[in-house]
């Protein structure tokens, strides 16, 4: 069976509150009109694509590997 990576949830809240972004900046960041775009996907609700691992690799100035589980 292939494993997959899995995004660290976690992990990207983590790092956001060191940055210390908030949920709104970050969903402004990543183009979203309101917070919910963005707090939706941090929390599991919602996918996360590869263009958002991109993008919130880019706001945090993480390499995106940093942000899956390490299996």
């Amino acid at each position: 069976m292939i494993k997959h990576p899995v995004v660290d949830l976690n992990l990207i809240k983590q790092i956001r509150n060191q940055k210390n972004i908030s949920i709104e900046e970050m969903s402004t960041a990543m183009g979203y009109k309101g917070y919910q775009g963005y707090y939706y996907k941090e929390n599991g609700v919602r996918k996360m694509s590869a263009e958002d691992i991109a993008k919130i690799s880019s706001i945090l100035a993480v390499p995106i590997d940093k942000l899956f589980f390490k299996q």
